[in-house]
């Protein structure tokens, strides 16, 4: 599909061009083994970061790569139709970044985010909790202030990339009082004493971009504390801005593999001496999963264009967000349903890529923000 992508800059093209060889060469021939193993990513991450992908939704004076948003979601794409899982934990690492880069001091962004846009570590986003994951403003993990810094004390659940990261952005509540005004976040490193991950999750899909339950029962510095204090739940939805961006660029990205294997099987495919491809119907499926497409990557790039305006302006783009998510999370899931259908029975089996794709793509209409918050989201920015 990748004719369908455009809005590059020359240089952004080659980076596109080469981290597709790069996945193609050395990411994709690991999916099916990943997925029958629920390994996490290591490796793959390691090709990512020497490729420059682990700062890619970074500016150059943080040591990311500096490409535009519109580069990023194609980045982000080519890297979820080599393999769902690799893109899962990379977009993680992004919702970690991307919380220090909005939020942070100058000196959090100075000491965490160059180490982190060069691989040398790795992030992830400690927002949701068993009662609290589509309203974050009604978690209870607490933040209270003590002599020499702050404890922290709660539980976090599904935090991809939580068991292995080398740090954790955890959003807590540190005035009950004050509702999501109240809401302040904390960077907590791997090894700090009261941490503790559960075992990773078994997963329907992306088994290898783990999630994991957090336990958190912690003694924090007082430079723990990211930014300033209140502004944590204001930093959150910044963030699930861009992250909804992201899933819109893996649902693109798996359905574009879906899409493009369904295409290949019709084309290759022979029944009674004629061609899948030769079939009105099968013509049809095809055109269906075309439109679907093309019209969840529309709306996707509409969305990236606004992030990167809102670079320079600081305005918003939660609605173009929203839609691009749920649009690209329910396309992808007919898309990929309509090409396992069109390989009949061998869809089903663990012999194709498509079982894997369905499973992948499953979980994008529910972590962050499920499709039904979306159309809340939606519908109350249009009724403002």
């Amino acid at each position: 599909m990748n004719n369908d992508w455009y809005m590059l800059s020359d240089d952004e093209q080659l980076f596109c061009d080469v981290l597709t060889r790069i996945c193609a060469d050395k990411i994709a021939p690991k999916a099916a083994q990943t997925d029958e193993t629920s390994t996490f990513v290591h490796d793959q991450l390691r090709v990512l970061a020497e490729a420059g992908m682990f700062g890619a939704n970074l500016p150059e004076d943080c040591g990311g790569s500096g490409i535009s948003a519109p580069a990023l979601l194609r980045a982000v794409a080519i890297v979820a139709g080599a393999c769902g899982s690799t893109a899962s934990a990379l977009t993680a690492h992004y919702l970690a970044t991307d919380s220090i880069l909005l939020g942070g001091t100058d000196a959090q962004k100075a000491h965490w985010l160059p180490r982190a846009a060069d691989g040398e570590l790795l992030g992830a986003f400690g927002l949701t909790e068993p009662t609290a994951g589509s309203d974050p403003a009604d978690m209870k993990t607490r933040a209270h202030r003590t002599a020499d810094g702050w404890h922290l004390r709660g539980t976090k659940c599904f935090i991809s990339n939580g068991g292995v990261a080398d740090f954790i952005v955890i959003y807590a509540v540190t005035d009950p009082d004050k509702g999501h005004r109240g809401i302040s976040a904390f960077i907590v490193p791997k090894g700090t004493p009261g941490l503790e991950p559960g075992a990773a999750e078994r997963t329907m899909g992306l088994k290898g971009g783990h999630v994991f339950t957090l336990s958190l029962d912690c003694h924090l510095p007082q430079d723990a504390l990211l930014g300033e204090e209140g502004k944590g739940f204001r930093t959150a939805m910044q963030v699930l801005d861009n992250g909804r961006i992201e899933v819109a660029a893996q649902c693109l990205g798996l359905a574009g593999a879906a899409m493009d294997a369904a295409l290949a099987y019709a084309k290759d495919r022979v029944i009674g001496g004629q061609a899948l491809s030769d079939r009105q119907g099968i013509r049809w499926m095809i055109a269906d999963m075309g439109v679907a497409y093309r019209s969840a990557l529309l709306l996707a790039q509409d969305a990236a264009r606004q992030r990167q305006a809102a670079h320079a302006s600081g305005a918003r783009f939660s609605l173009a967000s929203s839609m691009a998510k749920l649009a690209a999370s329910e396309a992808a899931g007919r898309i990929a349903d309509t090409a396992l259908q069109l390989h009949g029975g061998y869809g089903y089996t663990r012999d194709f890529p498509v079982e894997r794709i369905n499973r992948d793509l499953r979980i994008m209409r529910i972590y962050e923000g499920s499709s039904e918050i979306q159309r809340t989201i939606i519908s109350g920015n249009l009724l403002a």
